[in-house]
């Protein structure tokens, strides 16, 4: 693995179902890594194509650089032979390009680069601030469009002209056209990812797209059914995805959106579910309520 190409690594990405680990805390929202670990070890049993340490799932937006660099060490060191391990870093330019580094510190085996923090940008900038966080490691980065990252399709393509290690694109858009756009322009130059959150709502229709794999967080608690619904998709078993769509895909998505943040709050009460809790999620999200936990452990009967 550790000599394997950023277009190889893009390659394995692209060719299953990809894991997005939630990062363990303890009551008083310390990293509990001894429990990361152990779930690490314990999703590795399953049959993902590649791990995101610290992404969106991970609480990226709540970890400090050093506690990035943490979990992406502990998140190496535990996942099985042969599964790459991929990196988040974000923020502004500086802060990327020094998490970019820590994280070939690491042992990552590519990066995730996350949307700026807080401020809007032009294309022109949001290309330069790619260009720079690319031009500063030499493992393959993919890059997530979303919220105040939103990328052109010129843009795109240009970036995939200056930056030989950008291998991949990650939309957390949902524009159908501008997904179309890209993907017309830029080819299989890049390996396309489905960033939505609970994107197995989107996955059938964007296969279409050249969107070969997703970040699937429902992997975090029910991995047997997440991978069932990959393996549907791919095969275009249409029935399957439907079924499974009405049976816990959009209620869940339902009650993911009862509040802001859920997304990601969501999962962490899934993991308590199934018997292996990680934590409470750090401000400024919140946790599920006892009912909103009951509703979900309810869903999750259906497809266990």
């Amino acid at each position: 693995m550790t000599t394997a190409s950023p277009q190889q690594i893009a390659a394995q990405l692209g060719s299953g179902l990809l894991s997005f680990p939630v990062t363990h805390f303890r009551a008083d929202g310390s990293f509990d890594e001894a429990a990361y670990r152990e779930n690490i070890a314990w999703l590795g049993q399953f049959d993902a194509s590649g791990l995101f340490a610290a992404g969106g799932t991970g609480e990226f937006f709540s970890l400090t650089p050093g506690e990035v660099e943490q979990v992406v060490t502990a998140a190496v060191q535990e996942a099985p032979a042969g599964l790459p391990v991929i990196a988040p870093t974000g923020y502004g330019t500086a802060t990327a390009v020094e998490m970019a580094r820590s994280a070939e510190r690491a042992g990552a085996h590519g990066l995730l680069l996350l949307p700026p923090y807080l401020t809007e940008a032009s294309q022109r900038g949001l290309v330069e601030h790619v260009v720079r966080v690319c031009a500063a490691t030499e493992l393959g980065v993919t890059l997530y469009s979303r919220a105040n990252a939103a990328f052109s399709d010129v843009a795109v393509a240009e970036l995939a002209d200056r930056c030989p290690n950008l291998v991949g694109f990650k939309d957390g858009i949902g524009d159908i056209e501008q997904m179309t756009r890209i993907y017309a322009r830029v080819g299989e130059r890049l390996t396309y990812v489905g960033g939505l959150p609970t994107a197995e709502l989107f996955a059938l229709p964007y296969l279409a797209l050249g969107v070969t794999t997703y970040s699937s967080a429902i992997y975090n608690f029910v991995p047997e059914f997440a991978l069932a619904f990959y393996r549907a998709v791919r095969e275009q078993d249409t029935e399957f995805v439907r079924n499974a769509l009405n049976d816990f895909v959009i209620p869940y998505c339902e009650l993911r959106n009862r509040k802001s943040g859920y997304a990601v709050s969501i999962i962490k009460a899934g993991m308590k579910v199934i018997g292996r809790p990680a934590g409470p999620v750090r401000t400024p999200l919140t946790d599920l309520d006892d009912v909103e936990v009951a509703e979900l452990a309810d869903l999750v009967k259906r497809v266990s």
